[in-house]
């Protein structure tokens, strides 16, 4: 397309389009980046630009932007039975082999699977679940549910409340009451002088422990937490965490919820970032690569323990009064089915776990740059945070918009990764190639060097 049609794109989108996550103020006068196509890793602009997409759009096209099998089982399922619902017993069988199939993927046993839109309302079917659970055993105090500040786990008024991130609750009157938040599990920032991943570990368990006394356990129905926190700034869990978390979980009869929106199917180089980090949920959500982001859908996955107390609560009331018109659709049902099919078929989780060491060492041959205080991640997916000072750990000024800054240099280089706050995070298609990973930090290295000069 030429720049005609760029113009017109732009202005009708400044025009009519309300943006999420962006600064509204000013889109008027910086106006859209406007993808319209996408081949394996790679996007395109309608000014015939091509990006290296190493967000995955967000974090979700595990499978790239040009996948035939995704497609034809789309469009198949369309010819077929174009929409159902699962209200009142109806079911198809799309979300039967679906529900099926997540069963025995689960990284631990887990009873029926409830499907959603989107990460987001996934865990917002968490929050009602375990609220009602409680109910059904006769505590109707034991509702308020632990996240961890920066975490991410939403926009609904729930998993926004469940979300650790400022800007998320700042003016839309959030958190809600019953959603607490205790420390963030990232060593190199908060760690004291001299303090082990370890040692740091165990001071987080306590003061979750202490948290839940103070809060009274027969108050406190759950936990929630990625295994790694993605929008937190890809924020690797401190070695031991989760297995002092859990057994604080454990002593309190705290149901343990795990957010695989990002992590599943792949990402961490286990199907399910729980298997990595030892997790064993009570309840289970994920999205994004379920579909490869093809097609919106979620999926709740929950433990015999709570489908058995919902299922005779649901008994005595009538109903079980949760869904959505779009649950289990049978065409997002179907795609989703099939990106579970070409995961087998193609082996990814050989793949990813063949080239998740090329990709951390990429991501880690920057961490002696002049403005990086660190690198972390794990299988395909990690982050630089930078600092005004790395040694001191001294930041950027917030207003220097230090990450957004080395975002926008990378785009020049045709790299699209993602700033969250300072951090600038990777996640590229699983699919990517040993070459394609090279390209990948190589541009990066080009934009950071630019980075470097500007802030000399």
């Amino acid at each position: 397309m030429n720049a005609s049609t760029h113009a017109e794109n732009a202005a009708n989108d400044i025009a009519a389009h309300l943006h999420s996550f962006t600064n509204l103020a000013t889109h008027a006068q910086v106006g859209p980046l406007v993808i319209q196509r996408g081949d394996g890793i790679f996007v395109e602009d309608d000014q015939g630009r091509r990006y290296l997409e190493a967000m995955s759009g967000l974090w979700c096209a595990s499978l790239g932007f040009s996948n035939a099998r995704l497609a034809k089982a789309g469009s198949e399922a369309l010819h077929g039975l174009p929409y159902y619902h699962t209200f009142n017993g109806r079911s198809n069988p799309a979300a039967i082999a679906l529900a099926e199939k997540l069963l025995s993927l689960a990284p631990v046993p887990m009873s029926k699977v409830f499907f959603a839109n989107s990460g987001s309302e996934a865990n917002d079917s968490a929050v009602k679940l375990v609220w009602y659970y409680h109910n059904a055993l006769g505590k109707p105090e034991k509702k308020k549910i632990i996240a961890r500040r920066n975490a991410y786990h939403g926009v609904t008024v729930a998993a926004a409340s469940l979300s650790g991130l400022v800007p998320n609750h700042r003016d839309f009157d959030l958190p809600i009451e019953r959603i607490l938040h205790v420390d963030c599990p990232h060593h190199f920032r908060y760690a004291e002088a001299g303090e082990s991943e370890e040692d740091f570990a165990t001071r987080l368990a306590a003061a979750l422990e202490q948290r839940i006394l103070d809060e009274g356990p027969e108050t406190v129905g759950a936990f929630i937490a990625e295994p790694v926190m993605g929008a937190g700034g890809v924020l690797v869990p401190p070695a031991t965490y989760f297995d002092k978390v859990q057994n604080v979980l454990a002593k309190y009869e705290v149901l343990l919820i795990a957010d695989e929106v990002i992590c599943g199917f792949g990402r961490t180089g286990e199907m399910f970032g729980s298997t990595t980090y030892g997790l064993k949920p009570d309840i289970l959500t994920a999205a994004k690569a379920l579909s490869s982001g093809y097609v919106p859908i979620s999926a709740v996955m929950v433990s015999e323990k709570v489908h058995a107390a919902v299922a005779a609560n649901s008994g005595k009331i009538g109903t079980f009064g949760h869904g959505f018109t779009y649950s289990g659709h049978p065409v997002a049902c179907a795609v989703a089915l099939e990106t579970l099919k070409v995961y087998d078929d193609e082996n990814i989780l050989a793949h990813v776990q063949s080239l998740a060491p090329q990709f951390q060492k990429g991501l880690r041959s920057h961490a002696a740059r002049k403005y990086v205080g660190e690198a972390r991640g794990v299988g395909l997916i990690g982050a630089i945070e930078l600092y005004a000072d790395p040694a001191k750990r001294t930041p950027f000024d917030p207003a220097q918009k230090a990450g957004a800054r080395l975002a926008e240099l990378a785009l020049a280089q045709g790299l699209i990764v993602r700033a969250m706050g300072d951090s600038v995070a990777f996640c590229p298609p699983l699919i990517i190639t040993a070459a394609q990973i090279d390209d990948m930090f190589a541009r990066f290295g080009r934009a950071l060097a630019v980075f470097e000069e500007t802030f000399a």
